[in-house]
């Protein structure tokens, strides 16, 4: 048995209470406001939104539709209990006498790697092709605190304690007038996980707060907003300006969000839990066209100390169900290959169970990804040993979990290199995940199944428009100068035929003469003229 890290390791350690004290600390100043953060409540769940940076600017610019979420397994996950290394199934077993799962139990992945039953759900995730696992990922000289590996994940910096989040210390400089002048739409929308510092600024949080988001909906419509600039010039006014600033936040967003939530539905059958509310809650939004691109929810109770088999297997179970719900509802509008779903952990356990029938903190563990967009399943990166430990008798990383972020960002979310590297503190390894940006469009519908043509009806312009899969189209009217006139539609249409009177729909006086309609849709655009009689 190999010497634990005292302070780390041992749950009724004094570091260890005042470790967690310090980590509700700074949720707790989150929750209030006090220190730049908060949250609102949308069907149930807490949310926070975290404003742009040069990396959702560049998001917010890109013509392709992919969205990545993020699931954060609070506590530090057992990766061994999570995917069973067969290939040393012996080491395994006999490292953990009372929490070892039964290989009987275990569905073969391959022949080295094995599935609990509790997360039989992702079986057929597997077999058609829509997930991968990447082994042993963590960074180097791994941090075995709560508080401080979290910070890591967040910062990517192992080396310095910064307070700073690799999305928000790029807020003040990308939008300096972003009082003013705030984006759109929420670049990033965070559920759950107060206190992670991966939207942090140097001044504040970028998020906002609140408990009714149908009542602050209604107060965005009517656009009234509090005075974020006239305020006293001392520290009483720098409060009430920041205050103020992001009541103003908040009422800018809830009302887009409640949009998109109110313009979609449910269409899987989610259980009654806290992942599958809230990845209900992201598919809902990512149907209703809200915009945003990157979003991160979160599962906690991965702190398995003590009687870990019943815990692990409750929350690994509601995960993987949660998971395969969540993409059965976003194949019932066709959008499923445009969103990937990628699991972060502060940190994996021990190789050997600990006196409480339990793990303590340990090092690498494995990350697992989701989505037809990976095109096909496999295995990234080599088991770590469960023999050929570190110093601290941790399992020793193989892939660096920034080289997965700057992938990522880089193949899947196609944001420029030089951007990625300045928002990552330095360039990381591409990786080869199974996508790359190059090939966005080799997937692309095929032009033989969309016809459209606009068809001149009892003095009416009808465009139709026959498509055999469902299609994300942007349809705008422009009159012959170039000017344009209005937008038509925005949203998915599905497969069938669908006639859209154009002048009914603008609401607007169309005079006899000729115009344009253009038709973007699978990154391509298309055009035609038509008359007005």
């Amino acid at each position: 048995m190999c010497q634990k890290d005292k302070k780390h390791q041992d749950p009724n350690s004094q570091a260890h209470h005042e470790e967690h004290e310090a980590w509700s600390r700074r949720t707790f100043l989150q929750a209030l406001g006090i220190a730049g953060a908060g949250s609102f409540t949308l069907a149930g769940s807490q949310i926070s939104s975290a404003m742009s940076s040069p990396i959702t600017a560049a998001l917010n610019a890109s013509t392709n539709d992919r969205v990545l979420v993020l699931i954060r397994l609070k506590g530090g996950n057992d990766g061994l209990n999570t995917i069973v290394p067969l290939s040393d199934y012996g080491t395994y077993a006999s490292q953990r006498p009372s929490i070892a799962l039964p290989q009987n139990t275990l569905y073969n992945l391959d022949a080295n790697n094995g599935l609990p039953n509790f997360m039989s759900s992702l079986q057929s995730r597997w077999g058609n092709g829509e997930m991968k696992v990447i082994h042993g990922v963590g960074y180097p000289n791994q941090d075995l605190s709560h508080f401080r590996s979290s910070d890591i994940w967040a910062t990517t910096d192992p080396n310095s304690p910064i307070e700073t989040g690799w999305m928000g210390r790029f807020f003040e400089n990308e939008f300096p007038n972003f009082v003013l002048s705030p984006p759109a739409i929420p670049p990033a929308i965070q559920i759950g996980s107060l206190g992670n510092l991966a939207f942090e600024g140097t001044q504040t949080n970028y998020a906002f707060s609140v408990a009714d988001p149908n009542q602050l909906a209604q107060l965005a419509q009517n656009g009234w907003q509090h005075d974020a600039v006239n305020v006293p010039p001392c520290t009483y006014g720098d409060q009430l300006s920041f205050l103020r600033t992001t009541t103003n936040t908040t009422f800018a967003y809830a009302g887009v969000i409640n949009n998109a939530f109110m313009a979609s539905s449910t269409q899987a059958n989610y259980n009654n839990n806290t992942i599958a509310e809230q990845l209900a809650l992201v598919a809902r939004l990512i149907k209703g066209q809200l915009g945003t691109k990157v979003y991160m929810v979160t599962l906690g109770g991965f702190d398995t100390h003590a009687n870990q088999a019943g815990t692990h297997a409750d929350r690994m179970q509601k995960l993987a169900d949660a998971i395969d719900e969540f993409y059965i509802d976003l194949a019932g509008l066709g959008i499923q290959d445009e969103v990937l779903a990628m699991t972060i952990s502060e940190f994996g356990r021990r190789v050997e169970e600990n006196g409480s029938n339990g793990t303590d903190h340990g090092a690498a563990a494995p990350m697992m990804m989701f989505g037809p967009g990976l095109n096909g399943n496999g295995f990234i990166g080599t088991q770590p040993s469960l023999t050929q430990l570190d110093a601290a008798g941790n399992m020793i990383h193989n892939v660096d979990f920034r080289d997965i972020y700057s992938t990522v960002m880089k193949e899947w979310l196609c944001i420029p290199s030089a951007t990625v590297d300045q928002a990552m503190l330095n360039s990381f390894t591409t990786m080869n995940l199974g996508f790359t940006c190059s090939t966005l469009g080799a997937s692309d519908i095929s032009d033989i199944d969309f016809k459209h043509i606009v068809i001149n009806r009892d003095e009416h312009a009808i465009l139709s428009i026959t498509t055999d899969t469902a299609r994300k189209m942007d349809i705008r009217i422009f009159n012959f100068m170039g000017q344009e006139l209005g937008q038509l539609r925005n949203d998915y249409l599905m497969p069938g035929n669908h006639q859209i009177n154009i002048k009914e729909t603008l609401k607007t006086r169309m005079p006899s003469g000729t115009y344009i309609y253009r038709i973007e849709t699978g990154g391509k655009q298309y055009s035609n003229q038509f008359v007005v009689f």
